[in-house]
């Protein structure tokens, strides 16, 4: 009877060593609670992909058809940080602002989010804000545009 219950013990922890080694996707935003459904969510993601990535393919995916012609033409991340961004950051913490925003997104057709965005650059720090435009396309948020903070 002892053995049967170590047994049994031993084979639920290696079961739960096995289940605790999944790699698990980090979640976006403050504290990874983003709704994936939600405009904030796809231009956090859409920034994180150009300036945390290797390529653009995530930011390519989330984007309108005008800017996928306007990413692929810049080829590189750091080209879409100078070029259509400018701004260049060697890490950055993105914060989207949407506190004044009332109501619901899932009958919106368009967006526009205010983001954050606080990093350093060759030592110094940098911080500055960008309003991104999003609309909806086949019921999915996608970046259209990006905008220089108007008040800085």
């Amino acid at each position: 009877m002892l053995k049967n219950a170590v047994a049994s013990l031993a084979g639920f922890l290696v079961l739960m060593a096995l289940f605790g080694c999944e790699e698990k996707q980090e979640g976006l935003g403050r504290y990874g609670m983003l709704d994936e459904q939600t405009p904030e969510y796809t231009t956090v993601a859409f920034l994180h992909s150009v300036y945390e990535d290797d390529n653009l393919d995530v930011a390519i995916s989330l984007s309108s058809e005008k800017l996928k012609r306007i990413l692929k033409r810049y080829h590189t991340n750091r080209n879409v940080q100078r070029h259509l961004l400018s701004l260049k950051y060697d890490d950055v913490v993105i914060t989207p602002q949407s506190g004044a925003r009332v109501g619901r997104t899932e009958f919106a057709e368009t967006a526009s989010i205010t983001v954050f965005l606080s990093g350093t650059y060759d030592g110094d720090k940098i911080e500055d804000l960008r309003s991104v435009e999003l609309i909806k396309e086949n019921g999915e948020w996608k970046v259209s545009e990006i905008h220089p903070d108007k008040y800085l």
